[in-house]
């Protein structure tokens, strides 16, 4: 298992500037995007680092769901800087961006490519010394302060992909829940729909000891390794505090009990799924983020199409678990029960239409977009979404059920409407 360093409670941030100080360090990078620039919690980590005399550099110029490009930009700024230290301060966007960052500026021989996923890229193992990077997320979803992942929009393939590695985990993930007051209605939904299905992929992933061959040297032992006990603890535990907090995080945002618990929940999926991995919800999402036309969310403050990454996560999740269920149906049935169905006269061979019903009241309980039709696909797209679908074997292959092409068509068919 490997985790980061975790700390939390109201206020923390303000304690940043001392654990700098404490690293030694003298040029410090700190990363985040326009957006959460004019928020309170980088004002938090300004007021921390002026207050301790750290001497920092601000890039700002994090995009929100990253490109291989704009990781490029923000890789070559780290590089000029020659920084010490790290700091990462937004949402999964920005702290993947500079855990890219990071990476590259500490191996600047290496090409872009060298560390990237296979098969895109050669998915070299990482054997450089990483600078320490803080990361302080401002929202509730990723769980990237706890992991060694990066994921980025490969534009030439209209793909998401990413870099796994451990040597890339944060040395520190600060988790501050005051962070979470300045999160609007839908980021504080689509956010959480991330950590419902980080908690739902990682219980029902392929279990670690069903997966072979053991890699010949640990260095080359995947981050995301199937279920494992350990990871069940946290998952299940995260998919409980999104049974009674995601509803009011997201309806209420004066509900400060709520947002805390799923900044917490997030962390907690975090550290399961970062162990265990996801499947296909997520290998089918990314397709869907990097084929979107036209589609601009509500409450994001972007000037390009994007689906945001928990929607695209979700929209797939009934029909996938509805796929999933005939293994170990008594997970499924388990995690639909902590969501709320009655289980009580439900046959075991049911399970999977149990928590895909589950799923869909969820969803339509917090006017979640009637599927994929919903944000502009339609069928005729289907083709494209499994091809982007096929490269993404780092997850896909840790379904509990191997899946076709067909298999695949089918899933982005039966997505196309919810309700």
């Amino acid at each position: 298992m490997a985790i980061s360093n975790i700390r939390y409670g109201e206020g923390v941030t303000k304690e940043i500037g001392m654990d700098l100080q404490n690293l030694g360090a003298r040029r410090v990078c700190l990363m985040t995007d326009k957006n959460v620039s004019k928020l309170p919690p980088v004002n938090a980590v300004l007021n921390s680092l002026a207050k301790y005399g750290i001497n920092f550099q601000m890039y700002d110029n994090v995009r929100v769901e990253p490109t291989d490009q704009s990781f490029l930009d923000a890789i070559q700024f780290a590089k000029k800087g020659e920084f010490d230290a790290y700091v990462a301060v937004g949402g999964g966007s920005v702290i993947d961006t500079c855990k890219a960052a990071n990476l590259y500026a500490a191996s600047p021989a290496s090409e872009f490519l060298d560390y990237v996923n296979a098969p895109i890229g050669k998915g070299k193992p990482v054997t450089v010394p990483l600078k320490p990077l803080i990361a302080v997320p401002t929202t509730s979803g990723t769980g990237s302060e706890t992991t060694g992942v990066a994921i980025f929009d490969f534009k030439e393939l209209k793909v998401k992909t990413g870099i796994a590695s451990r040597a890339i985990k944060p040395t520190l993930g600060i988790i501050d829940p005051l962070h979470t007051l300045s999160m609007p209605e839908r980021i504080v939904a689509n956010s959480g729909f991330d950590v419902l299905c980080h908690a739902l992929e990682s219980y029902t992933a392929l279990p670690y000891n069903m997966r072979s061959p053991c890699p010949s040297n640990p260095i080359n032992r995947p981050a995301y390794q199937g279920s494992n006990p350990i990871s069940d603890v946290w998952a299940l535990h995260a998919l409980r505090i999104v049974a009674k907090y995601l509803k009011r995080a997201i309806r209420n945002p004066e509900d400060r009990e709520a947002r805390a618990n799923m900044h917490l929940a997030s962390a907690f999926a975090g550290i399961g799924f970062g162990n265990a991995g996801v499947h296909l919800c997520h290998g089918m999402s990314y397709p869907i983020s990097g084929l979107v036309k036209t589609y601009k969310p509500k409450d994001y403050n972007v000037d390009h199409s994007l689906v945001p990454h928990g929607l695209s996560v979700v929209l797939t999740s009934p029909a996938v678990f509805a796929f999933t269920a005939q293994i170990h149906p008594e997970r499924h049935l388990e995690a639909a029960e902590i969501l709320g169905a009655d289980i009580h006269t439900a046959r075991i061979k049911d399970a999977g239409f149990i928590l895909a019903d589950t799923l869909r009241k969820f969803l339509f309980d917090l006017n979640v977009d009637d599927g994929l039709a919903a944000i502009g696909y339609s069928k005729a797209d289907i083709p494209a979404l499994v091809k982007g679908t096929l490269p993404q074997e780092r997850v896909t292959k840790l379904s509990p059920r191997p899946q076709t092409e067909e298999d695949l068509s089918a899933l982005f068919e039966a997505s196309m409407k919810l309700y």
